[in-house]
């Protein structure tokens, strides 16, 4: 297990002043990532060091973005005004984390503006609608993973998190803490978040200093 990503959601509207936002930010250009049809999603990623990247993703109007539950969690965040939704750990193997959950992944792909495709099973997204502090999991099942897209120069220094339980909800918390490969987690109390738990901001260590995304 280890830190995979972070995902920003932005309105449909609002995501290219996302993308460059953010890409200005951490001196680093976003690759368009393509659509997810089975999510009604689509999305732009940013590689970081560390085998890490950012992604910026927002609903489409598509049917199946009611259909699915990150299709849901995407597009609740985004009339919600949009800012980080989720913090995801990649796996080897994916069946451990089904056991636990007493469920199978959804199996996931989106196609890039190149044609290539992306395949991965994911699972524990049902599990942040209910609380936003906790992350939720991967396996690919493709090399091309998206921190190769692009050059990578700045990496993720903390998570700034509101949190009501600090994971002592989750069943993976040990291995979380142990695959954070020196990314550290500022607990921030719900109250100081609009009652809200989830990820209030990342801090990222880019070339020109440290900075922080809200």
């Amino acid at each position: 297990m280890r830190l995979d990503h972070v995902s920003y959601v932005a309105s449909h509207d609002q995501i290219s002043d996302v993308v460059n936002r953010i890409g200005s930010q951490i001196a680093t250009a976003f690759i368009d990532g393509g659509i997810h049809p089975k999510f009604g999603t689509r999305n732009f990623t940013a590689p970081l060091l560390n085998g890490q990247y950012i992604e910026i993703v927002c609903p489409m109007d598509h049917p199946a973005t009611e259909a699915t539950p990150f299709g849901k969690a995407v597009k609740k965040k985004a009339e919600e005004g949009g800012g980080w939704m989720a913090w995801v750990f990649s796996v080897e193997d994916i069946s451990v984390i089904e056991k636990a959950f007493g469920r199978e992944a959804t199996e996931s792909y989106r196609r890039k503006p190149d044609s290539s495709i992306l395949k991965w099973k994911q699972i524990g997204v049902m599990e942040i609608t209910e609380s936003s502090e906790l992350p939720f999991f991967i396996e690919w099942h493709v090399p091309n993973h998206p921190s190769k897209d692009g050059r990578a120069i700045s990496e993720i220094k903390n998570l700034i998190i509101a949190s009501q339980d600090e994971l002592s909800n989750s069943l993976f918390k040990d291995q979380i803490h142990r695959s954070l490969n020196g990314v550290t987690i500022e607990w921030e109390d719900i109250k100081n978040n609009e009652n809200s738990s989830g990820i209030i901001a990342v801090i990222i260590n880019t070339p020109n200093g440290i900075i922080r995304i809200d």
